[in-house]
């Protein structure tokens, strides 16, 4: 397994920035791990927004990747307390990368008209962009115009300015210690680590051990995707491997050191199993991957051992998507209804297989 197959869908740093970047230190995060759920809006049956709002609270989901600034959303959102991850879509890039007052105004109509009754976490800005396409040139200077919009207002260290990526960047992943971008990548992706590494903020990384597995059951097996080994099932070096998200996600972290830029963190900005469209989908399989990675994520990885923030793809099932299994990602139906049994984020089953929405899901360290 030279490279793990990874999920496929749509879609010049300057010098004294990235000079700073190497010499700025970070401090190792030791906070609590939190399970967010993605707000997509690809289907033409889903609830109004201040309804999906009431819906993440009654299920104690404290966070929110949203994936271009809804003003519906976002006025749903205030005073909530769920922290938002706010995505600039792909179609945006040009105007914000090519002219800083583009970036401001988008950043006072969207950000700062309403900050602080909105908690805004993380700006993703793109998602997924290739970076052999037409708008990878776009990604580092509208990221740098957006950060320099935040700082500006004295809100860098609140809100983090990102962007998201795949693991098709990955040109080496197995095994995990020996993670390396690919070589085509690195000219656009080195820049953009370097700013990471001057922010302070973390690289964005959609993982799907689904697309992975469906791609190669021969060489993955089902258990070792699903979080349900017995056994560790790679050894690398001291770290031992019993599941293949943690062995993906340390494949980036290695990219990342691999560089020898500097130290980034990560949040994994999309994560999920879809229960029907295509090989390997089942309702159970889908329930036993979320319900494990939900208990999972608080321990970390054996390479990075903390909590890693992580975003469960997605809050509904969305009709208008494609292809087939693009629309059975939701966690939820879109009726509202839920489609599993456990809680999302902040609820633990109790003796009689109720759930306790009143005990936060911490951190196991």
């Amino acid at each position: 397994m030279a490279s793990f197959i990874a999920r496929t869908k749509r879609f010049s740093l300057a010098t004294p920035l990235f000079l700073l970047g190497l010499f700025t230190i970070n401090l190792i995060p030791m906070a609590d791990a939190q399970i967010g759920v993605c707000y997509g809006m690809m289907g033409n049956n889903l609830p109004p927004a201040n309804e999906v709002i009431d819906l993440y609270k009654a299920n104690n989901i404290k966070r929110m990747r949203l994936y271009d600034p809804n003003q519906n959303a976002l006025n749903a959102l205030r005073n909530s307390g769920i922290e938002v991850l706010l995505g600039v879509p792909n179609s945006d890039l040009q105007s914000l990368a090519t002219n800083a007052d583009n970036a401001r105004q988008w950043v006072q109509k969207n950000v700062l008209n309403f900050w602080p009754s909105v908690k805004f976490k993380i700006i993703a800005v793109g998602n997924e962009v290739s970076p052999v396409g037409g708008s990878a040139q776009y990604v580092l200077p509208a990221t740098q115009n957006i950060y320099q919009a935040i700082r500006a207002q004295g809100l860098h260290d609140q809100i983090k300015v990102s962007t998201a990526i795949d693991t098709t960047l990955i040109g080496t992943s197995f095994p995990p210690s020996k993670g390396s971008f690919r070589g085509d990548v690195r000219s656009y992706l080195d820049p953009i680590i370097g700013y990471l590494v001057y922010a302070g903020a973390p690289l964005l990384v959609n993982i799907y051990p689904y697309f992975s597995y469906a791609g190669n059951p021969r060489d993955i097996s089902l258990p070792y995707a699903l979080f349900t080994s017995p056994n560790v099932m790679v050894q690398d070096g001291q770290y031992g491997y019993q599941n293949l998200f943690d062995a993906m996600l340390d494949s980036v972290f290695a990219a990342l050191d691999n560089t020898g830029i500097g130290w980034v963190n990560i949040v994994v900005s999309e994560t999920g199993w879809p229960s029907d469209g295509g090989a390997g989908t089942s309702y159970d399989n889908a329930r036993i991957y979320l319900d494990n990675l939900i208990r999972h994520v608080g321990k970390g990885t054996p390479r990075r051992p903390w909590a890693v923030d992580t975003y469960i793809f997605a809050m509904f099932d969305e009709n208008q998507k494609s292809p087939e299994l693009e629309k059975h990602f939701g966690v939820f139906y879109p009726n509202k209804q839920k489609k599993y049994p456990f809680g999302f984020g902040g609820e633990r089953k109790i003796a009689d297989g109720t759930f306790n929405a009143t005990t936060s899901l911490k951190s196991d360290m």
